[in-house]
């Protein structure tokens, strides 16, 4: 991926150290730094959690709840250090259809079905899972992120007039070129507000975040949703809630993931989980539309800015409240143009342009490269990162199980002749389900001689499958009327063999 275009903090201080709350409250650089990604995110977050909420169906008020609450909740709760949390539209696209049928009590009933279940998970251990997740699975979905982060800023580039380009083009230029003067101030800020004071100061008829919607003109009060506490009512929001629970959770963790290999640091991915579910429901209560992690946001907090704590995530949050509420004309002012800059920014910025060089796809196997695309087609194609990273998943297991079955080698030898010849065969490699499915059809039952012995000591037996297809081999021999004898087994293999021979059926 592309470096940061931030200073480098010093070589004295370590990962887990930047991550200090305490240590950078008593740093005025590392502090500024924080506040102003805060700011930037904070900017960042408002048009998006207006265009959220209409995904939703909802009022653009109920997003930007929502935004402000989960990302001030996860500051405190979550298990990822600046890693930003607040409405996204993989959860806006599972809630709509609640909203359309049953309005938004509903929905904010849901979201707090959602929040229980995110914690039900989360202190079930869902997070450790994380590590069945392949690299080529994670590279696409960071590839797929890219895209779509890209993509989803074509419609603010689309049928606008034309000065949006220019303003674009500046606003990237200033972010490119600014670091190589200064790193004082965060280029993207520094792009978002020279975009808006040209835009202003000239009058330019361009779109606005004004335009998205209109700001709330309060904060959030305490919301309970007014629906029957029944059978019933659990029946229809369930579904819905254990979507946007599964779908949250699954993205939160993959850039918790993210954040962790860009920071070379490492987060409770526990937590996490049942960080996001309580955040969830404090959105829910605060009558938002609940959510999980953004990546978009959260690059441009840890890659564009150089966040690291804690801090940002909570400054975040409180200023899209402040901003919105307080100085909710002033922020409508900013030209979409501006904040479209920072977001191809960061686009470009979290592609793994490595993974796609024409070196690095000579030397990966065919098969990584196929479940690399995999996650970025079906992720792209459904706008759903949750289905690309499971379908991508789904691939490496089936690619998987494909070479492994072909692991295990039965060796056949003959000893002695006539009535005194013996068929050996010797067996090598792990079996398992995959690599033992076609153990039965390995050996001559028909030509072999009357006694055969099976030698597993280049072996292991580990589950049911293949106690079952040893089984089939033996009761095979038999209806030969032929002596089969089983030998090498190690300690292990052979108690999982007394425990469960005979008990399975024939396994063919």
């Amino acid at each position: 991926m592309s470096t940061t275009i931030h200073s480098a903090p010093p070589a004295d201080i370590t990962p887990e150290q930047r991550q200090s709350v305490l240590r950078t409250l008593k740093s005025p650089r590392r502090l500024k730094t924080e506040v102003l990604a805060g700011l930037i995110v904070a900017l960042a977050l408002i048009p998006e959690a207006i265009a959220f909420s209409l995904i939703a169906g909802v009022d653009p008020q109920v997003g930007l709840f929502a935004a402000a609450t989960m990302a001030v909740s996860i500051a405190f709760l979550g298990g990822r250090p600046a890693m930003i949390s607040a409405a996204t539209a993989a959860t806006a696209l599972v809630i709509a259809p609640l909203v359309a049928s049953h309005g938004l009590d509903y929905m904010i009933a849901a979201v707090i079905l959602a929040g229980v279940f995110q914690v039900i998970l989360g202190v079930l251990g869902v997070g450790k899972l994380m590590r069945f997740i392949p690299r080529s699975v994670m590279i696409g979905f960071v590839n797929a992120l890219a895209i779509l982060i890209f993509t989803s800023q074509l419609p603010d580039l689309t049928g606008v007039p034309w000065l949006v380009y220019p303003l674009t083009a500046l606003g990237l230029a200033i972010i490119y070129l600014l670091p190589r003067i200064t790193t004082v101030v965060p280029a993207p800020l520094v792009s978002i507000i020279v975009v808006t004071a040209i835009a202003v100061v000239l009058a330019l008829n361009v779109p606005t975040v004004g335009d998205k919607g209109e700001l709330p003109e309060a904060l959030p009060t305490l919301f309970i949703p007014e629906v029957p506490l029944t059978v019933e009512t659990f029946q229809i929001i369930a579904p819905y809630a254990l979507g946007m629970a599964l779908v949250g959770l699954l993205e939160s963790l993959m850039t918790a993931k993210l954040v962790d290999d860009i920071t070379d640091t490492r987060s409770s991915k526990v937590r996490e989980s049942w960080g996001q579910g309580a955040a969830n429901i404090i959105s829910g209560f605060f009558g938002g539309m609940g959510g999980c992690a953004m990546v978009g946001q959260t690059m441009i907090n840890v890659k564009a800015s150089g966040a690291r704590t804690r801090i940002s995530t909570f400054l975040a949050g409180v200023l899209v409240l402040v901003l919105a509420v307080s100085l909710g004309e002033v922020v409508a002012l900013v030209p979409m143009a501006a904040l479209v800059a920072v977001m191809i920014f960061v686009s470009i910025a979290t592609f793994d342009w490595h993974s796609i060089r024409p070196s690095t796809l000579k030397m990966m196997p065919k098969s990584e490269t196929a479940v690399m695309l995999v996650t970025v087609i079906a992720t792209v194609s459904t706008h759903n990162l949750a289905v690309g990273v499971g379908l991508g998943v789904l691939t490496a297991m089936v690619l998987f199980a494909r070479r492994v079955a072909h692991f295990a080698t039965v060796t056949r030898t003959l000893a002695g002749e006539g009535d005194e010849s013996v068929a050996r065969y010797t067996v090598n490699g792990e079996l398992f389900w995959a690599s033992s499915n076609d153990l039965y059809t390995q050996f001559s039952y028909a030509e072999d001689p009357q006694d055969v012995i099976i030698d597993f000591s280049g072996s292991h037996l580990w589950d049911a499958s293949t106690i079952a297809a040893l089984d089939s081999v033996e009761e095979k021999y038999r209806h030969y009327g032929k002596d089969v004898e089983i030998t090498g087994l190690n300690v292990a293999s052979r108690a999982m063999r007394a425990r469960m021979s005979g008990r399975l059926g024939t396994g063919h």
